[in-house]
Formats: structure tokens, C-alpha cells, sequence
């Protein structure tokens, strides 16, 4: 039963991976623009949801490409960057997500085991890696992902709290939520050009999620997330990438230390 379990985890992360590239590609535009609607060449992107499920390949781009001699636009590589005067027709990466997608969902499997919650972990946990993705190519945590996740991971907890053998506290997860987005709020108060106030409202439900197994595993959780933050950013000085003033997209590393910090707990449970 547990090796179906990982199994059916692993399946579930390649499953919901593969539909992340097309919505962070939609949702990585400046504050000041609308979601893409349209492939780097023009055409509209069609599919289920209104075009926010579907392929990342643009099929009125493979069918019929512009001439390279009129290409004249820019077109997202799908790791942040742009080439000028290409159009490919895939616009977004396919591959490297569904795999991290579905290697946190094993994770989250195999140390939550059949426990009620692991309902949750799998649900949310495409969203986290959505998110990720998100701020590392255009430092940007939308509010149309961050709210309805911290809203979610309060009432999907409260539902596996009321259910048999759950291995945390709804109580807890919901001082942890307030908690964590309140110690966050302040570091933006203090600090606003180096915390996003999309930042704090992730803070919500990562709090949430690593409060579910109690205020020790919300404080490693937050912690390995400023730990990765300051590595990741000292590496990039040591490599002269960045400098002490650089901004860097610290979604991505609060994700993963809640991450480290779930396991933690549902080791530990």
C-alpha cells in the first residue's frame, strides 16, 4: 500500500506539473500588465479554464512559423529571459516542472504517509511550485494565487482535522498562518524594498501549512527559507552576480524551507 501510494503521488505531480508551464507563463508579466493571453507571436491561447489549462506548445506556431526574416518581436524563453526575433513554438519549459512537481509530491508522500493531510500537502503543492516559478522570472507573487492558497490550506486543514488519524492541530495551523504573516508583515514594515508584500501573503499559508505540526516545525520551516535566502544570495555575491542591494526573488526559498519543514513535522508526527 505504501509503494501504491508513492506511486500514485508521483503520478498526481507529473499530472498537475504539466499544466503549471502555460499558467506561469500567463501570470509572469509586470504588475502594471494583463495576463498574457497570447502566445509570444500573437495567437491566442485556447483550452480548458478560459486557456489557463494546455500545452505549452503553440500550434498555429508549429503549423504555419513566422519567416525568421519577419520576426521581429521578443519571446520568452520560459526562464525569464528574451530572444529577439524568435518564435518557437513552444513557449514555455515542458519538462524540468512536472518533474519538481512530482518529486515533492513523493517527498510529501513518503513522509506524511496515509495520513489525512497528505490530501492537502498534494494539493497544494503544485501551487507552491507554480508560485516558485512565478517569482523566479519576474519577482512577482500574485494575489490570485497567494490569497485563495492561504484560504485554502485554513479550510482543507480544518477538514482533515476532523477526519481519523490526522497527525496536527486546525488550531495550530491557523496561529501558525497568522503568525508566520504577521512576523513577515513586520520585516515589510521595516524593510519594504526587501520584502514583498507578496511575500507576507504567502507567509499566510506556508505558516498555516508548517503550524498544522506546531510552532517548533513553523520556526524551522522559516527559518531554512532565510537560511537558503542568505546562501543563495552570498553565492551570487561570491560571484559577483549581485550585489549587496540586488533584489532576488525569495518566494522560491520560502517554499522550500516549508517544504524542509513539513517533512520535518510529518516525520516527526
Amino acid at each position: 500500500m505504501y509503494v501504491t501510494l508513492i506511486v500514485l503521488a508521483a503520478l498526481w505531480g507529473a499530472a498537475s506539473g504539466s499544466l503549471i508551464p502555460r499558467a506561469a507563463y500567463r501570470f509572469s508579466v509586470e504588475p502594471d500588465e494583463p495576463w498574457r493571453d497570447t502566445c509570444p507571436a500573437g495567437h491566442a491561447l485556447t483550452g480548458a479554464a478560459r486557456g489557463w489549462l494546455g500545452s505549452t506548445r503553440c500550434a498555429m506556431c508549429a503549423a504555419a512559423p513566422v519567416p525568421r526574416a519577419v520576426r521581429t518581436g521578443p519571446t520568452d524563453r520560459g526562464d525569464g529571459g528574451e530572444d529577439a526575433g524568435q518564435y518557437p513554438a513552444r513557449y514555455a519549459p515542458g519538462a524540468l516542472v512536472p518533474v519538481v512537481t512530482a518529486l515533492a509530491c513523493v517527498v510529501l508522500a513518503a513522509a506524511t504517509g496515509l495520513r489525512p493531510e497528505l490530501a492537502v500537502w498534494l494539493l497544494l503543492a503544485p501551487v507552491g511550485v507554480l508560485l516558485a516559478t512565478i517569482d523566479r522570472r519576474v519577482h512577482r507573487l500574485p494575489d490570485r494565487l497567494t490569497l485563495p492558497a492561504a484560504a485554502a490550506a485554513a479550510v482543507l486543514l480544518g477538514v482533515a482535522a476532523l477526519l481519523p488519524e490526522h497527525g496536527g492541530s486546525w488550531r495550530s495551523a491557523l496561529l501558525g498562518g497568522a503568525g508566520l504573516g504577521a512576523f513577515y508583515y513586520l520585516l515589510y514594515l521595516i524593510n519594504p524594498s526587501g520584502m514583498g508584500f507578496g511575500d507576507v501573503k504567502l507567509a499566510l499559508s506556508l505558516g498555516a501549512a508548517l503550524g498544522w505540526y506546531g510552532w517548533g516545525v513553523v520556526f524551522a520551516g522559516g527559518f531554512a527559507g532565510f537560511l537558503l535566502g542568505a546562501v543563495y544570495g552570498l553565492v551570487l555575491m561570491v560571484l559577483r552576480r549581485a550585489g549587496r542591494k540586488t533584489g532576488i526573488p525569495f518566494g522560491p526559498f520560502m517554499l522550500t524551507g516549508a517544504l524542509l519543514g513539513i517533512l520535518l513535522g510529518a516525520l516527526a508526527a
